[in-house]
């Protein structure tokens, strides 16, 4: 049933769907539009709030750009690379793929959401590479929606930030509501238990989208990754064995360049005599102490920090956590450069789109564009069903406003002051607007530009696959509040 869906959606995305950058220009004229529409504002303000808020979001734009050159980087060190073959190589066969990267992504969203996008990218861009190595025929593109459908459970988890917010003494929701300990939100025994339903629920749907062994599918290029076309259509095998293996993907071709020849020039006299002639600065810049004293330092920094505030992981300490790690491994600053120019081409349309989603916020926000939506849904709402409109809602509001917390600060006091009047557990009403935030994700864009970036694909390579995601955590996400609606 979920491939005969699958087809269609696929075939309508990749026919249909803009590439990122036109999908947030279209949805901000879209939002101008809805904002002249619904509200009493006039073109002058909602052009002002456009602009005004084109800039809100430097700091988080920054951060995010940050952990995703920090993740590509820590994940093509040495060290790094050999831990992530050993990994890439458990899934002995195609299904047993799929399945693998989506519980790795979930399990690394729910400790922290940013861990979950370059987590879930890297683990698919190595299970690739292991698979044609091995002979495994990997559709690359369900491979990789795997890894973003594993994000589909981020606001369950320890970085919720809706649920932190509402447990945070002298937040926003502290000077208005009695704060929620996130005992009630995030690890309640009924969280937690819908958050591994969710996650089976969609490790089993990407497992039975997977291709049949007759059925053509794009493996990973040879030249793979986000600098190379990343994939190649592989028509099916003539015979496959139990594993999925065959004929058709053997082994990579031989390179054009010969064998490696870099261990033989390392040992030439004229490298030799290179080595004796550097200078005092190259010798600094090749050196292990350098980037070794730095790291250290950091470290000890990150014990103060957790020794002090417990494990509260923010996007910053995530940002120096892996530079630690970084520069604990890496072997020079030289290196290091080497690396981090090689990761900056994934950060560029990071940098460019992310301003025009700030700037759509600022027409949600500042034209009273989300009131009119979440008024809608509380005014239709009963104490039994405010949970999963709460949902709906802002599921609705994060496809304009695709951040957690700035969509939850709009949100919830409309919602609290609905739960409230109506009597219903406010904890319901947090988790509503986190699940709506989380679900909908599976078809906005914004949040693919990181993992989609690593990988090297575009939005219309997994969109379709993940439309089924949707499809399936919405329903569990669904029963999971009307259950405790009715209870």
């Amino acid at each position: 049933m979920l491939r005969a869906v699958s087809r269609p959606l696929v075939r309508l995305v990749e026919k249909w769907l803009p590439s990122s950058l036109v999908f947030a220009v279209i949805l901000s004229f879209l939002v101008a539009i809805l904002a002249l529409t619904l509200t009493e504002s006039g073109p002058v303000e909602v052009l002002r709030a456009w602009g005004d808020g084109l800039s809100a979001l430097l700091a988080f734009i920054a951060q995010i750009s940050i952990v995703l050159l920090l993740g590509y980087v820590l994940a093509h060190t040495a060290p790094v690379q050999r831990l992530l073959r050993r990994i890439a190589a458990i899934p002995r066969g195609p299904r047993g793929a799929y399945a693998f990267v989506t519980v790795v992504a979930g399990l690394a969203s729910l400790i922290s959401w940013a861990l979950g996008l370059v987590v879930g990218g890297i683990i698919a861009l190595e299970v690739a590479r292991s698979a044609r190595e091995r002979g495994i025929r990997l559709h690359y593109p369900l491979l990789v929606a795997s890894a973003y459908s594993g994000y589909v459970i981020w606001h369950m988890g320890y970085s919720g930030s809706g649920p932190l917010a509402a447990a945070t003494p002298d937040s926003f929701f502290d000077e208005r509501y009695e704060l929620v300990p996130v005992s009630e939100t995030i690890f309640a025994p009924w969280n937690m238990a819908a958050a591994v339903v969710t996650l089976a629920a969609v490790t089993l749907a990407m497992v039975l989208l997977a291709p049949r062994h007759d059925e053509p599918v794009h493996e990973l290029d040879e030249d793979e990754g986000p600098d190379h076309g990343p994939v190649r259509q592989e028509p099916a095998p003539a015979a496959t064995d139990e594993a999925g293996t065959g004929a058709a993907s053997v082994a990579p071709a031989a390179r054009e360049d010969g064998p490696d020849t870099s261990s033989a020039r390392a040992e030439s006299p004229s490298r030799v005599a290179e080595e004796v002639r550097r200078t005092p600065a190259e010798r600094i810049d090749t050196a292990r102490l350098v980037t070794l004293a730095l790291g250290v330092a950091l470290l000890a920094y990150l014990v103060v920090y957790f020794a002090q505030e417990g494990f509260a992981l923010t996007l910053d300490i995530v940002n120096w956590s892996f530079l630690t790690a970084i520069l604990l491994i890496v072997p020079s600053a030289r290196e290091l450069g080497r690396l981090v120019v090689d990761g900056g081409r994934a950060v560029g349309e990071v940098l460019l789109q992310y301003p025009l989603y700030a700037g759509i916020l600022g027409m949600m926000t500042t034209t009273g564009l989300v009131g009119v939506f979440s008024d809608f849904f509380v005014q239709i709402a009963t104490p039994g069903t405010l949970g999963v409109w709460a949902m709906l809602s802002g599921g609705l509001i994060n496809m304009f406003i695709p951040s957690g917390g700035g969509q939850f600060a709009v949100q919830a006091p409309i919602f609290m002051d609905a739960a409230l009047e109506l009597g219903v557990d406010p904890s319901i009403v947090i988790m509503g607007i986190a699940y709506g935030d989380q679900w909908t994700n599976m078809i906005q864009p914004f949040w693919t530009l990181p993992l989609l970036a690593i990988a090297g694909l575009t939005v219309r390579h997994i969109m379709g696959y993940t439309a089924v995601t949707l499809l399936v955590s919405g329903a569990v996400l669904v029963a999971t509040l009307l259950l405790l609606g009715a209870a």
